[in-house]
């Protein structure tokens, strides 16, 4: 019991970077609205500056583990800084995107059993699938 009370004082860093709209995917992009609130659902709290911590990431050693996937979520892709990548970045995040969405690794599940809003249909699924299709395309263009 000591030691969980002690782990507790282990600060986690929980403040999410601003975001500037002139780099953000959703305020780039514009996706269509339905497309917008499955990505802000599903992905957001991963990937992106735009984190919402959920009240059992208060709690060490639990904190720790959300933190870790917060930061190797943004590290493989941060919606919030979407401009930043260049077309061959943009090229294989949508097709990793595509991938893992495909496959039902995204949302992961440990996520999802916590966050209903995050549990995609199988229609929400090739909705997304569909529409980072069509943004590779039109990044293959540019």
């Amino acid at each position: 019991l000591l030691v969980f009370i002690a782990i507790q004082l282990v600060p986690v860093d929980r403040t999410n970077m601003p975001v500037d709209k002139t780099q953000n995917f959703v305020d780039i992009q514009k996706p269509p609205q339905e497309v917008e609130k499955i990505i802000k659902n599903a992905c957001y709290d991963c990937h992106s500056n735009e984190t919402k911590y959920p009240n059992y990431a208060y709690v060490a050693p639990i904190s720790w583990s959300v933190k870790h996937h917060i930061n190797e979520g943004r590290g493989h892709l941060n919606f919030s800084t979407w401009a930043k990548y260049n077309s061959d970045q943009k090229e294989h995040i949508l097709e990793e995107c595509i991938k893992t969405i495909q496959e039902g690794e995204m949302p992961m599940r440990a996520y999802v059993n916590f966050h209903e809003e995050a549990k995609l249909t199988q229609a929400q699924r090739d909705m997304l699938v569909h529409y980072f299709n069509q943004l590779k395309v039109m990044n293959e263009r540019h």
